[in-house]
């Protein structure tokens, strides 16, 4: 009973610990797609927030400027994206396509020039996103134990649950809400009321990146310690299946990245005693993304502008 009552603590703290960036670039694919904008570029936005993240904590030894700088990161991707997309009118499955592949590149390029690898150096404790309540609990007896591992966790974890509340506050009780869900709807009608179509869905996809951004310096500053260019893979496209698995809504989405965290979660506790081969635990998430998008794909109202771009009219 205690080993299981252990266990279920560990996968629980992974659980949080990985569904966080998840959950911060889901919030971020929300607010693009549900403006009108395809926005497949989270996962370079996201590489972006990771470095920019890292490496501003480290020469400046504190973790929240490093997050902040993170966010604005992924912030300056999306503006990128949105240029492209919304401004040019460019194809947006292909503009994000590009970010994806932009961002890698450009942050592994400059991480030579700093590093003279493609590596950061590890962070120490003190620039790392903080704990909270570590050492209030008894970790002594099993209960204390389990409470440790599931409350004492990162200060970023805390804060993007308030985060999911702010934008569904956002998305359902306030008016730029309302404009930017009627923007993904029907632009033509919100042109015709005086709503600036173009504007709402620059600003989306600038929110869009620094979510993203924030969620990529989260992997990179709790969860490891240094960035590496295998940090953010895959987990941009993790989190687009959890915004279609949670049908674009945030309170859905947030659903979706806490059963990816809870599926990376398990991984990290059978990897360590089954001895079952990695390779084959590590797909874990992997697979269940697509299971996911097979079973969910079809259910999922897409907004009806979404991925056409808007020209406005004269």
């Amino acid at each position: 009973m205690k080993d299981f009552i252990n266990s279920l603590g560990v996968i629980l703290f992974a659980t949080l610990a990985y569904a966080t960036p998840l959950i911060y670039a889901s919030l971020g694919s929300c607010f693009s797609e549900v403006s009108g904008v395809v926005n497949i570029g989270i996962e370079g936005m996201m590489t972006a927030g990771a470095f920019t993240g890292t490496v501003v904590a480290y020469f400046t030894g504190s973790p929240w400027i490093g997050f902040l700088c993170g966010g604005l990161a992924g912030m300056l991707f999306g503006a990128l994206h949105a240029l492209a997309t919304v401004r040019l009118g460019a194809d947006q499955t292909i503009a994000g396509t590009a970010i994806n592949m932009l961002g890698p590149g450009i942050v592994i390029m400059i991480a030579y020039v700093l590093f003279n690898s493609t590596d950061t150096i590890p962070l120490t404790a003190e620039q790392r996103i903080p704990t909270l309540f570590k050492g209030v609990f008894n970790t002594e007896t099993v209960f204390g134990r389990f409470m440790d591992n599931v409350f004492a966790t990162y200060f970023s974890t805390y804060l993007v649950f308030v985060a999911v509340i702010i934008v569904w506050f956002v998305f359902y009780k306030s008016r730029f809400g309302l404009r930017l869900r009627a923007c993904g709807e029907h632009p033509e009608a919100c042109e015709t009321l005086g709503i600036n179509v173009l504007a709402t869905r620059f600003k989306c996809v600038c929110f869009s990146g620094f979510l993203a951004g924030l969620g990529g310096a989260c992997v990179t500053m709790t969860i490891s310690n240094q960035f590496r260019p295998i940090s953010i893979v895959g987990q941009g496209f993790i989190a687009i299946a959890a915004v279609i698995f949670g049908k674009f809504r945030p309170h859905g989405a947030l659903i979706g990245c806490l059963l990816f965290g809870f599926c990376s979660g398990l991984k990290t506790v059978i990897g360590g005693s089954s001895g079952i081969d990695m390779q084959l635990i590590s797909m874990i998430p992997y697979v269940v993304t697509i299971i996911v998008l097979i079973l969910f794909v079809g259910r999922s109202r897409v907004p009806s502008a979404s991925g056409k771009p808007y020209v406005k009219t004269k």
